[in-house]
């Protein structure tokens, strides 16, 4: 179950990542129903900080 919480967390760092890129309508960003929207600002910003406390718990318990 470690493995997949992990990989979980990752994804969600990453998804989070382009989302705020997104947002933020940087030129690298990919195009999509997102682009310029402040509000995928947000909802990245969660996803990369709920995907690091996913990493740091399934760490955590790793290291118990």
């Amino acid at each position: 179950m470690r493995p997949v919480s992990l990989v979980l967390g990752i994804v969600l760092v990453l998804a989070g990542a382009v989302w705020i890129a997104q947002g933020l309508d940087l030129p690298f960003a990919p195009s999509s129903f997102m682009t310029a929207d402040r509000t995928w600002v947000l909802i990245g910003a969660a996803a990369v900080v709920a995907g690091m406390v996913l990493i740091g718990w399934t760490r955590q318990r790793s290291a118990e």
